[in-house]
């Protein structure tokens, strides 16, 4: 017999809910993440639940664990919030065809292109935001963000990626690590140091920053996850690990810590980032501007 009941009528700030505590399988992160108290998020995966008519989410000491219902729903979750995202997105793309939205990741400085981008373009509505890594090629798809300054590797099919400069890559280590005040280390130097590990990034991403595979397929010590890139310096400076960044952005490093140039790996890249298919003459224009002037730090290699 056919069901005739309703379709659930989603709220999708609950959806988004649940995607994060899926990503985070954790309440208490995801809570962070989602900038709401533990009980409120409890709540708010409790009235998805009723709207879906099925238990999506186990809490046992160790963690959160999906139930085969939310298994199965995280990926249409994923899928819903993206179609909503895009449909906001190419609404007002269309009806604001002079407006482009600029990401930036934390250590890169896009002040002068977007400055020139201003000037040649004065009627243009160019936003700035902060893009974290997790969820860069997300805010790329989904049309959140129209171009994207980063740093490799940051690879998809589905985009169109400018190479603006390369930095030297270092080490992060406490003053009073054995390592602090070392004119340049090597891999061999480093080889028992644990590495932070990202969570959410992709194993290309997470490769290229521990620094693996090492000599002899051997993998990198693994220090503690972390959920922003920005975490790390807290884990060097309590000394559960040491870190592997670019040059100059560890150059405004907190003062218990110092920087060690790391010798016999490939520097770090800056790169433009946009959607391929993309043809906006504000994103042309941004490209042109970003190559002209976005520029290593001065004593950059």
């Amino acid at each position: 017999m056919a069901d005739t009941s309703p379709p659930a009528d989603l709220d999708l700030r609950l959806v988004r809910c649940f995607t994060v505590l899926a990503e985070h399988r954790h309440f208490g992160r995801a809570a962070a993440a989602l900038h709401l108290t533990q009980p409120s998020l409890s709540r708010q995966i409790r009235r998805l639940e009723r709207d879906l008519g099925a238990r999506l989410v186990d809490r046992t000491p160790k963690g959160s664990h999906l139930t085969r219902a939310g298994e199965t729903f995280l990926p249409l979750a994923r899928s819903l919030l993206r179609s909503s995202a895009q449909a906001a997105a190419r609404t007002r793309a269309a009806a604001q065809p002079d407006r482009i939205v600029i990401g930036y990741m934390s250590g890169v400085a896009i002040t002068p292109a977007v400055r020139e981008l201003r000037r040649l373009h004065p009627d243009a509505d160019a936003q700035t935001t902060h893009v974290y890594l997790a969820e860069a090629l997300e805010a790329l798809l989904d049309h959140r963000v129209d171009a994207l300054v980063s740093r490799l590797p940051f690879q998809d099919g589905r985009l169109h990626v400018t190479t603006l400069y390369d930095e030297p890559r270092v080490v992060v280590v406490p003053l009073e690590h054995r390592l602090a005040g070392k004119s340049s280390v090597t891999l061999d130097d480093i080889a028992d140091e644990p590495l932070p590990r990202l969570r959410g990034a992709d194993a290309e991403w997470n490769a290229f920053w521990r620094l693996e595979p090492r000599p002899g397929g051997r993998s990198a010590p693994d220090g503690p996850y972390i959920d922003r890139v920005e975490e790390k310096f807290e884990l060097v400076a309590s000394g559960q690990a040491i870190a592997v960044t670019a040059g100059r952005h560890g150059s405004g490093l907190r003062p218990d810590l110092t920087t060690v140039p790391l010798e016999g790996v490939e520097p770090s890249h800056v790169v433009l980032a946009t959607r391929a298919d993309d043809r906006s003459r504000l994103v042309a224009a941004f490209r042109k501007c970003a190559q002209t002037h976005i520029k290593p730090p001065t004593g950059a290699a």
